[in-house]
């Protein structure tokens, strides 16, 4: 490896995709206790998480801060080698802002050395794949800063949308109005929802229905995929299987032979977008 590539827990990579990726640790509370997730989706029972939360247990999420930054980067660039971090957006976490004051730092203490910090605009997988790809640059034996050019230009082509089964999870982090969310449960009304250029979560359309939802994303990928040989598109979940191979299925009716990953969401994220959501990640023409 060229350089070395970092992303935290929130990236959502099963393990057959986190070959030259290190992953820092995140944590969150449930009803008060202190969890600590790790990336490892093997162990992580989303099922269980997300039955919590359609039970009521509470979820609070914190932001990675600078000291788990300045731990984990320092021992990699006193060993002489450069780094790449895909963080988290800016527009929903600081977390990003904190790799940035450690970055400032480590590169005082080692000048010789080159960190770079991308900005996704995404989470999950929309963090994950940038990090996918920075990983294979970095195989591929590319110069870092060249590395770095190459992921900031793949962010606006890294598409995510998604829609949830509860509005009322979106409502208590202030995505949408309380009007609206009482609307939305009455009427059955699923908002398409999707990572903006700003990196901020906002609705795309609207659909009646979780089926006819799910068709609308596919429509979306339809639109804006792009056609390349490398083409990896990723589906995650919260607790909803079925669904998620079903909008799998309509994904490979587009494009035969698309390689497909599909995987439980991870609890950082998961805590704010609750049970039922579901989620398409792909390379498009822009967000």
């Amino acid at each position: 490896m060229s350089f070395a590539v970092f992303v935290d827990g929130s990236a959502n990579l099963p393990k057959e995709l986190l070959d030259g990726i290190q992953v820092l640790p995140c944590t969150y509370t449930v009803d008060g206790k202190t969890e600590t997730y790790d990336g490892n989706l093997e162990k992580f029972d989303a099922h269980t998480f997300y039955e919590g939360l359609r039970h009521g247990k509470v979820v609070q999420t914190s932001l990675l801060n600078t000291h788990v930054f300045l731990t984990h980067f320092e021992p990699v660039l006193a060993a002489g080698q450069d780094l790449i971090y895909v963080a988290m957006s800016s527009g929903i976490s600081g977390t990003y802002g904190a790799a940035k004051v450690a970055a400032m730092e480590l590169m005082e203490q080692y000048p010789d050395r080159f960190i770079h910090i991308v900005d996704s605009y995404g989470c999950g997988f929309g963090n994950g794949l940038l990090a996918v790809r920075a990983a294979r640059f970095s195989r591929e034996g590319m110069d870092v800063r060249e590395a770095a050019k190459a992921l900031d230009e793949e962010v606006p082509h890294t598409c995510q949308y998604f829609i949830v089964d509860d509005l009322n999870f979106l409502r208590r982090t202030g995505r949408i109005s309380v009007l609206t969310a009482k609307i939305g449960s009455v009427l059955n009304i699923k908002p398409i929802l999707y990572g903006d250029a700003t990196g901020h979560i906002v609705a795309s359309e609207k659909s009646r229905g979780r089926k006819k939802a799910i068709e609308t994303i596919v429509a979306k990928y339809r639109e804006k995929r792009m056609h390349t040989e490398d083409q990896l598109v990723c589906i995650s979940h919260g607790d909803c299987p079925q669904d998620a191979e079903a909008l799998a299925r309509l994904v490979r009716i587009e494009t035969p032979g698309v390689q497909v990953v599909i995987s439980e969401h991870e609890p950082f994220s998961g805590a704010h977008v609750g049970p039922g959501m579901l989620a398409l990640f792909f390379r498009g023409n822009e967000r």
